[in-house]
């Protein structure tokens, strides 16, 4: 058994993990005022097995795609980070190395251009007819089974490894457990009104999952435990089925062959495994089975032999924002230094994502949308790749002198 000074000061490090990019939200903020009282209350509720998560805060968001969020107090937030921290080296090092989602040194550039070179490979310099095989499962957070997921994380941890970061292995596995069981749809605050969800599909909100069963999209728990999950099938394409062209981005897996016959017969096989053995049902209307001179639609690119471009509903994102971005430059007479980084920082990060695909001309474009105000405050860099602020203009817009004009 561990300290309370050991699970106190490993309770700290989460902390820190936990608090970034959260700096300015109310909950952390609301933390870090009793820091230490806060910190110390949680480690003696953990010492002494009288955790339970708190509410969540559950809303809808639009963007990507219409989903249901339910956000974990802040509390939660370093318990998950503990958790996180103490299993992932772990857990990363016995997965395959085609599962792509959030890992070091991966994600989805790496993916596509894994993709890219099955794609290469499988053909024989595309000498070969290849063919791609791309499944979804429906619902993949909302139909995970709490026992199922429980029993697999157990698995992966080493038997005889009595340790993690100083914490015994009865505290790992308690607060593994009271994560995994936590029913967040039974006690949690909705933020705006039960009308949000009009048109959010039934099997996509925890409020009509089965018992035990269900995750909450976006947790960083969630998100490792969406790899665990379903690292039992990955091993079994790999060796039962023998299939080395394939890859996994969560519930997003994609299959190379060249007989287009042979990966048409697997999927009944793929869906009785998923669903005898996780309890997920494959998507009816995501099967694609085409050859690979159709192009591959993964992870929001397109994949072709010579060229890869960005995805419809990716530029319909992009445009969105630029949206958004000029009502707000049309109608804020000052801006602070935050509202002008964040406006940055969601430039960049479609710029950033679309630049690895042949996406000139629609960075080009879709630049070209913002009105003539932003670009008093900002410049774009040659080749539309990054955005930087006018710090000198944004200093002289705060001066007595300046004045806005609609």
């Amino acid at each position: 058994m561990e300290t309370f000074e050991q699970l106190l000061y490993q309770l700290h490090l989460s902390y820190v993990q936990a608090r970034k990019n959260k700096r300015n939200t109310h909950n952390q903020l609301a933390f870090e005022l009793n820091q230490e009282t806060n910190l110390h209350q949680l480690a003696k509720a953990v010492f002494e097995r009288k955790y339970t998560p708190k509410p969540c805060i559950a809303f809808i968001i639009q963007k990507p795609v219409m989903r249901e969020i339910f956000a974990a107090d802040f509390t939660d937030r370093v318990i998950h980070h503990f958790v996180y921290r103490c299993i992932y080296p772990i857990i990363d090092s016995k997965l395959i190395h085609d599962t792509y989602s959030c890992r070091v040194g991966k994600g989805t550039l790496f993916g596509i251009n894994r993709a890219k070179g099955f794609m290469r490979s499988c053909s024989q310099d595309f000498t070969k007819d290849t063919h791609f095989l791309k499944l979804d499962i429906e619902a993949y957070f909302m139909n995970m089974n709490h026992h199922i997921l429980f029993e697999k994380v157990l698995s992966m941890l080493p038997q005889n490894k009595m340790s993690f970061l100083g914490i015994s292995r009865e505290t790992l596995i308690y607060l593994i457990r009271q994560t995994i069981f936590n029913n967040v749809a039974e006690n949690c605050r909705i933020k705006g009104n039960k009308s949000d969800w009009l048109g959010l599909p039934p099997s996509k909100s925890l409020f009509n999952s089965l018992a035990n069963t269900g995750l909450p999209i976006g947790n960083l728990t969630s998100q490792i435990f969406g790899n665990v999950y379903m690292n039992d099938f990955d091993y079994s394409i790999k060796k039962e089925f023998k299939l080395r062209y394939y890859g996994r981005y969560v519930d997003d897996m994609l299959f190379f062959h060249n007989d287009k016959n042979y990966l048409e017969s697997l999927i009944p096989k793929l869906s009785n495994f998923l669903l005898s053995n996780l309890k997920l049902t494959v998507h009816p209307n995501k099967i694609i089975l085409k050859s690979i001179e159709e192009g591959i639609p993964f992870l929001g690119q397109i994949i072709n032999q010579h060229a890869t471009y960005v995805g419809n509903r990716t530029k319909n994102n992009f445009y969105h924002a630029i949206q958004e971005i000029n009502k707000i430059m049309a109608v804020v007479p000052q801006f602070t230094w935050q509202q002008l980084c964040d406006i940055r920082a969601t430039l960049n990060s479609y710029l950033g994502y679309v630049q690895h695909a042949n996406s000139y001309n629609l960075r080009k474009a879709m630049m070209g949308k913002l009105i003539k105000r932003f670009y008093d405050f900002y410049f774009v860099e040659r080749n539309f790749k990054k955005v930087i602020i006018n710090e000198d203009f944004w200093q002289w817009h705060f001066s007595p002198n300046y004045q806005f004009t609609n």
